[in-house]
């Protein structure tokens, strides 16, 4: 396949490319500034050349989440996401382009407590799961023109060169580690190798469309998720961060992202036949460690 993808600098970006790079495909770069492919989406502009006899398109664009949220913050969080993905959705459907791969997220079922979240489950509350169902939304374009959409809910990438464990090992490593707040809210992690692996996996197979959950079929709390981190690195966790804490700290982003309770599970691509190399939480630690 040819396939352009844009946020390709990022943690996932970057293990994707090389892997379809590896197995054969043309992977074309859409960036900002120098590159490959330039675009810039608050002009509207897109290199023409990047959309030519292109098979499909992952747009996994996004500034981080973590920090404090201002209201600046948030605008900025939500323009990063959102215009990248009308500009794309745009060209695709001017181009008739097959495929839109597009980045969303687990926060769109907002803290569901110990309930199960498969991909038929509603929208929920708070900034992150009304930001991603606007940011699912700016990929209409590209549907009505007849593009197979898939929104790609990623739960925590667990990864050895980086994203959320890049700061935890080093804590977990002087035996600083522990639980957060009451350690009960449910965390949907995945293995970079699995969420590379399923967008592979979806890129290529044409029967599936709508939102699918790129997490790993067991979703576990947070005091499990804290424990086998220590396992895989060999020390203890005894600590807690108190919620009051990380409130203060970090205010309405603490309560979405550290606090939140999201159960989701893989449902559409356990259907679909997709067999995960990362089947537990210990067996992705080990291998991010």
């Amino acid at each position: 396949m040819r396939v352009l993808v844009a946020g390709s600098r990022g943690l996932i970006g970057t293990a994707l490319v090389s892997a379809l790079r590896e197995a054969g495909h043309e992977v074309r770069r859409l960036v900002r500034g120098s590159g490959e492919y330039t675009w810039d989406p608050p002009s509207g502009r897109i290199d023409e050349a990047a959309l030519k006899d292109v098979d499909g398109v992952v747009n996994l664009c996004g500034t981080p989440l973590i920090g404090r949220w201002s209201a600046a913050r948030k605008q900025m969080i939500a323009d990063s996401r959102i215009e990248p993905t009308e500009v794309l959705a745009e060209a695709i459907a001017e181009h008739r382009i097959p495929v839109l791969l597009n980045a969303s997220g687990v926060h769109y079922y907002g803290d569901g407590g110990d309930a199960e979240r498969d991909e038929t489950a509603p929208r929920g509350e708070g900034f992150l799961a009304h930001l991603c169902e606007a940011w699912e939304a700016a990929t209409a374009p590209a549907a009505r023109a007849g593009a197979r959409v898939v929104y790609l809910r990623t739960g925590l990438v667990l990864s050895r060169r980086g994203g959320l464990l890049g700061p935890l090992k080093p804590l977990f490593k002087l035996g600083l580690g522990g639980r957060i707040g009451s350690g009960r809210q449910y965390q949907a992690w995945i293995s970079e190798q699995d969420e590379v692996g399923a967008i592979r996996f979806l890129l290529e197979h044409e029967s599936v469309a709508g939102p699918v959950n790129l997490t790993g079929p067991e979703p576990v709390t947070n005091a499990e998720f804290t424990k086998a981190l220590g396992r895989a690195l060999h020390r203890p966790a005894p600590w807690w961060a108190p919620a009051a804490a990380l409130k203060l700290a970090l205010g309405e982003a603490a309560d979405e992202l550290a606090l939140s309770s999201v159960r989701a599970v893989p449902s559409v691509l356990r259907r679909a036949g997709y067999r995960f190399t990362h089947s537990t939480v210990d067996e992705a630690m080990a291998a991010a460690r």
